[in-house]
C-alpha cells in the first residue's frame, strides 16, 4: 500500500537521493524522458549492476517508478512534477564561501 509522506520526509528523501553525482545524473536523464536501464547505463558510461543499485535507491527513495513494458521494465519521474523541482534546485542561485570552513572539502567532494 503506498502512503503520503510527511513535508520533512519528502525532503529527507530528496536529500538521500541527491547526496549522490550518480544519483543526480539519473535524475536528470530522466527528466528529460523515461527510459530503460541499459540506455541509461549507456548515457551514464556505468556498469548495468551499479546502475541498478542507484535505481533501486532511487525507488526507496519514492522519487522514480519501474513501468513494465513487455519483457523489459523502464524508468520514470514517479511524479511529473519532479521535473520541475529538480529544474528549480539545478537553477538555484547557491550562495557558497570561498573561505571554507570544513577542511576535508577537496577531499571529500563535499561543501
Amino acid at each position: 500500500m503506498l502512503t503520503l509522506a510527511s513535508d520533512v520526509e519528502v525532503l529527507v528523501r530528496f536529500g538521500r537521493a541527491l547526496a549522490d553525482p550518480i544519483r543526480c545524473r539519473l535524475l536528470l536523464a530522466l527528466r528529460q524522458a523515461p527510459a530503460h536501464p541499459s540506455d541509461l547505463a549507456e548515457a551514464l558510461g556505468i556498469s548495468r549492476t551499479r546502475l541498478s543499485n542507484h535505481l533501486a535507491c532511487l525507488r526507496d527513495c519514492g522519487l522514480v517508478i519501474a513501468v513494465p513494458v513487455g519483457r523489459r521494465t523502464r524508468y520514470e519521474l514517479a511524479d511529473p512534477r519532479l521535473g520541475h523541482a529538480l529544474d528549480d534546485l539545478r537553477t538555484a542561485v547557491v550562495a557558497v564561501e570561498t573561505d571554507r570552513t570544513c577542511v576535508d572539502a577537496d577531499d571529500k567532494g563535499c561543501c
